[in-house]
This record gives C-alpha cells, sequence and structure tokens, in this order.
C-alpha cells in the first residue's frame, strides 16, 4: 500500500509541473498577440513578426510535448492502479480447498498436539483428528530465517502463497492433493489427505526389516503410477511443474498401495533442502543448479532402482569399490556384463516371467540414470515403456 501511495504522489506532481510547463508557453502566446494588436506599424514589423512567429512555433510544439507526456504518465497511472487491483491479496488463517475441512475445526485441530509422523530439512509431518472426524496429515514448513530480512519480506511470503496456490489446483490420482493451508509469522502449515501406508521410504524399510512382503507387481504399480503422475505434471499441466525433490519420503502410499507423489514443486520454495546428500538428484542438479524434466526422470530411476533391488543410493555398498560408487553405476556395470540378475531383490523373485519383466525394469532404470539428460527417455515415453511389462 506504501509502494502504491509513493507511486501516485510522484505522478501527481510530475503533473503538477507539466501544467506550470504547459502555463508558461500560453502566457507566451497570450502577451504576443497583444504585442501585435497594440503596435503601430514600424520597420521594425518584419523582425518583430518573425519573433512572434517564432514564440508561437515553439509555443505548440511545448504544448504537444506536455500533452505527450501527460498522457504516458496517466497511462502509467492506470497500469500501476490495475497491477494493485490484480495483486494476490496477502492472506492470514486457513484457506481451504476442500469442502470436507472448515476454518474453525481446522485451527482449532492445529491448537492441539498432534502425532508426529516425521521431518525433513525443510519442517515436520503430523497427524490430527478434526472435530467431524476426518484424519489429515499436516506438514509444517519453516522456511523463513528469522535472521534473514529478504526471506522475512512479505513479496517472498506472497510468492509462495501464489505457488501453494497453483499447487492445490493439481488434480490426479497420483498426485497428493493440497487439502487447505494456514499462514503464520514465520511458517506455512500445509494440509494433505492422510496415507495409512506412510512412505515407500517405510513400505521399503518394513520390507527389509521382514515386516512387509511386497510382490514385484504391487512394485511395478507404484513405479506406473509415479511416472503417471510425472507425466500428469511435466505434459498436462500448463506452466509445466516439475517435482524438483523426488525421493522414496516423497511417494505417499494409499491402503491399496497406490502411490500419491507429495511437495510436488515445494523444493524450489524452501532454500534449505539439502539436495547434495539426498542421493536422489540428478548431475545437472548438484552442479549447475538446473532443474528439468529429465531431473526429474534421473530421480524416477533411483526410486525404479530401489523398487527393483531393495537397495538405497546412500546404503554403504555403494560407497565401495566393487559397487561402482552408485546405484547407477552398479546396475549399469551388471547389465553390461550380463548379469542384472545379480541386482535384483531376492525377496520377490518368483515365476519366470516376473524375473523377465523386472530385467526390463533394470534396463529402463539404467537409461533413466543416464548422465547425460538428453539420454533420458520422457515420462510420456516412459508410461509406454513400464505399462507393457505388465497388464494395467
Amino acid at each position: 500500500m506504501a509502494k502504491m501511495s509513493g507511486c501516485i504522489v510522484t505522478v501527481a506532481l510530475l503533473l503538477l509541473l507539466l501544467l506550470c510547463l504547459h502555463q508558461t508557453p500560453v502566457e507566451c502566446k497570450e502577451r504576443l498577440i497583444r504585442q501585435l494588436s497594440s503596435q503601430p506599424s514600424s520597420a521594425t514589423k518584419p523582425q518583430e513578426f518573425k519573433i512572434g512567429f517564432k514564440r508561437v512555433i515553439l509555443s505548440i510544439v511545448l504544448g504537444i510535448l506536455t500533452g505527450l507526456i501527460g498522457a504516458i504518465l496517466f497511462a502509467l497511472l492506470i497500469k500501476i492502479a490495475v497491477q494493485y487491483i490484480n495483486q494476490t491479496p496477502f492472506l492470514k488463517g486457513p484457506v481451504i480447498f476442500s469442502p470436507k475441512i472448515s476454518s474453525k475445526t481446522l485451527q482449532s485441530a492445529l491448537a492441539n498436539e498432534n502425532q508426529l509422523l516425521g521431518s525433513s530439512s525443510n519442517g515436520k509431518y503430523y497427524k490430527t483428528v478434526l472435530d467431524n472426524g476426518l484424519t489429515v496429515a499436516v506438514k509444517v514448513l519453516e522456511p523463513f530465517d528469522s535472521g534473514s530480512p529478504e526471506m522475512q519480506s512479505k513479496s517472498v511470503k506472497r510468492r509462495i502463497q501464489q505457488e501453494l496456490e497453483v499447487l492445490a489446483s493439481l488434480r490426479h490420482r497420483h498426485l497428493r492433493s493440497l487439502r487447505a493451508y494456514v499462514r503464520e509469522s514465520d511458517r506455512f502449515s500445509l494440509v494433505y489427505d492422510y496415507m495409512p501406508m506412510g512412505s515407500l521410504e517405510d513400505a521399503m524399510n518394513g520390507v527389509r526389516e521382514n515386516h512387509l512382503e511386497l510382490r514385484w507387481d504391487v512394485r511395478l504399480r507404484i513405479a506406473v503410477g509415479v511416472i503417471k503422475g510425472l507425466q500428469y505434471l511435466h505434459f498436462t499441466c500448463v506452466p509445466q511443474i516439475l517435482h524438483y525433490n523426488l525421493k522414496p519420503t516423497n511417494v505417499m502410499l494409499d491402503a491399496e498401495f497406490e502411490p500419491r507423489l507429495a511437495d510436488c514443486g515445494l523444493a524450489k520454495l524452501m532454500p534449505n533442502i539439502d539436495r547434495a546428500t539426498s542421493g536422489y538428484c540428478a548431475p545437472e542438479c548438484l552442479q549447475n543448479c538446473r532443474y528439468t524434466d529429465k531431473s526429474d526422470i534421473f530421480s524416477f530411476g533411483m526410486i525404479l532402482g530401489v523398487l527393483l533391488t531393495g537397495r538405497y543410493p546412500t546404503d554403504s555398498f555403494f560407497r565401495e569399490a566393487v559397487s561402482g560408487g552408485s546405484l547407477g553405476q552398479w546396475l549399469r556395470h551388471l547389465q553390461q556384463a550380463g548379469e542384472a540378475h545379480e541386482a535384483l531383490d531376492k525377496s520377490i523373485l518368483g515365476e519366470e516371467v516376473e524375473e523377465d519383466e523386472m530385467l526390463m525394469a533394470v534396463r529402463i532404470a539404467v537409461v533413466c540414470l543416464s548422465d547425460s539428460p538428453d539420454d533420458r527417455p520422457s515420462s510420456d515415453e516412459l508410461v509406454t515403456m513400464l505399462t507393457q511389462l505388465h497388464s494395467f
């Protein structure tokens, strides 16, 4: 509002100055006419007429310039006013996108002590039950460093709010939809549907600890769901949305193990995400901060590799020489040596048909993990590749 008032005052002063300038040539013109009508004929008339004519021309030119500048300033004033009117309002309190959630019940639930589900570098997840019995997950983002005036500015908070409005408009079977958010002085609380099976990382940890069994058909269905979610973000959304931070903790599973991509596009809003240690980001992201849809494909290749091998990219195994230094290099080496079978999770080896599908999936994962982004397939192509492995 202060910026708007300053602009109006500046434009008003300029208009006042132009008015003064406009009056000067007019007065000169009137004085010239009076002189010409009152003075008698003499030998000096041609010279005086010449001077008067120049003054008239000068008055006309100044009048045209004054009008032109005034019109430009008036148009600028109108533009500033329109931009101010169309500016995204700086909202406080709950912003609701679901008819199942009311502002009052949400505020009441957030004020209570809720069950902690997990935490990350940019916030924490909580499970809470609303007064109407609906169970939701709340992610509390804390992107604002109290010591950073830039992150505390209203423009940054308004930009995050605008991004959240876009994310709330996303609707797809394999995306975790934003149901509401609450803006506070130093954080945002994002409300999502609660996923009873937790994240893909939770599920794979259960497999490694022999608490859960995930057959190959379930793992392949998860992979297909993830890539269909990316396909929607990359090809259906206008403008295109990149996930930026795809990894097992951001793949949520419902009661039927259907995947939902979480935190779509949030990574670019959070300055404190540590991508260097995640093990799921493409090399070009870490080196040059360049993000493309092929960077998401690299992250998907890592997820597919986890589903196939049961190993995480951050496992100590990949720090040994025998593994080549990374999950992607290990899979590539085994495939080239004709030993891709050795990479498969032994807990899912079964029928011969399934093993053939898994070996084909290894080849797909290796292509996704190519060092060059140009060598990686698009999410659109991957949907076709993976759905052909099995009937969905």
